[in-house]
């Protein structure tokens, strides 16, 4: 990160490195946190770029250089700026930071023409062979928050042969930045790209508002978590039901190895009780957890894979439904929930796709779901 003065909060507070093939690797950094963002501009902006025919900006003049320090510096950023020049990244200037000898490496900023939007990442040239040109998708089908299509997904893909971890489970999402891609790993490693994949960093998209450093785009993960969470296969999610008038619904990313998720389990049923009905997503984030887990899904009557369920939570051993079998009714939903991008488990999240960003046990969970 920059130096600032007044460093934000982390929500996503994790170093990831997206290896390629060989010996090259994308490098780590540190993301920012929350925010809110604005669709307008990014309605706006893109209508702009699509009728232009071109996603890069040309180089910025001086007073625009001058307005996007300001901004910065304003912002709380102390960190001398060397150069801003126009990135690989569409819609995007870069800022280049001026480097301190024996300290620790500043990467770049990339930061739109407003200066709404910013992220910051060292950009990694893709070594796969370009196979694929991307198609042009029109504005109304260029959201944030929402996938891309297939023809786009496809043309990724082709142009990323030599990357290992970009797979066809790979999630892709539109971001609030015209042309500009968030995806996630099927092991859970978000990272940043553009329309023809050239070049990948593991920022994240975070907002400038107010003058202020807000955070990661609220809107943005609002809008992909509930997508994802609505692509859900129900009758492969475990099923808690509100016990009294339903009040709220939550969806949990949940691991049976995870002693936060069992804190929160055991806590089930005064949940259901305060009209809280959870749907547990199998999510297997230990080591030993795959194999176990997929045990439990493969009771097919919801009854007794809930039980199966409750007797992990509890610490009994695990009984071997389908052993002789590598049917896995949990794998379908654990590959869509990968665009949560889920760091931590227990993940929690409204039905509206907000996330909470705290521990179970912390005394906002119950207003954060309007719960009494």
């Amino acid at each position: 990160m920059p130096h600032f003065s007044n460093k934000p909060g982390v929500t996503r507070n994790k170093f990831l490195a997206l290896s390629l093939l060989g010996s090259i690797t994308l490098s780590p950094f540190a993301v920012m946190s929350s925010a809110q963002a604005d669709l307008e501009v990014f309605n706006n902006a893109y209508d702009k770029i699509a009728a232009n025919g071109s996603s890069q900006l040309k180089a910025p003049s001086e007073q625009q250089k001058q307005t996007i320090k300001q901004l910065l510096n304003g912002a709380g950023m102390t960190a001398p700026i060397a150069s801003i020049t126009p990135s690989k990244l569409p819609s995007m200037y870069q800022v280049t930071l001026t480097q301190t000898p024996g300290a620790e490496p500043q990467p770049p900023l990339h930061i739109t023409a407003d200066g709404h939007y910013i992220l910051q990442g060292e950009l990694n040239t893709n070594p796969s062979p370009k196979k694929s040109t991307p198609p042009k998708e029109a504005p109304s089908q260029t959201l944030s928050g929402m996938p891309i299509s297939k023809e786009l997904r496809a043309s990724i893909l082709a142009n990323t042969s030599l990357l290992k971890n970009i797979t066809p489970e790979v999630a892709l999402y539109h971001t609030a930045v015209p042309g500009v891609l968030w995806g996630t790993t099927f092991n859970g490693q978000p990272f940043i790209t553009n329309t023809d994949a050239s070049v990948f960093t593991n920022g994240e998209i975070s907002v400038i508002k107010n003058g202020q450093f807000a955070g990661l785009d609220a809107d943005f993960e609002q809008k992909k978590n509930l997508h994802v969470l609505s692509e859900l296969d129900e009758d492969n999610l475990i099923i808690y039901p509100a016990t009294s008038k339903e009040q709220a619904v939550i969806y949990v990313a949940t691991d049976i190895n995870c002693p936060y998720c069992r804190i929160m389990h055991k806590d089930m049923a005064n949940l259901n009780a305060k009209g809280v009905t959870v749907k547990v997503i199998g999510y297997p984030y230990y080591e030993e957890s795959p194999e176990q887990m997929r045990q439990i899904w493969c009771e097919t009557d919801n009854e007794a894979r809930r039980q199966a369920l409750d007797k992990a939570m509890a610490g009994e051993t695990v009984a071997k439904t389908c052993a002789n079998t590598t049917v896995n009714h949990m794998k379908d939903n654990h590959m869509k929930a990968a665009g949560l991008a889920v760091f931590a488990t227990p993940a929690i999240y409204r039905e509206d796709g907000v996330q909470f960003n705290a521990p179970y046990q912390d005394p906002r969970f119950l207003p954060f779901l309007g719960v009494k």
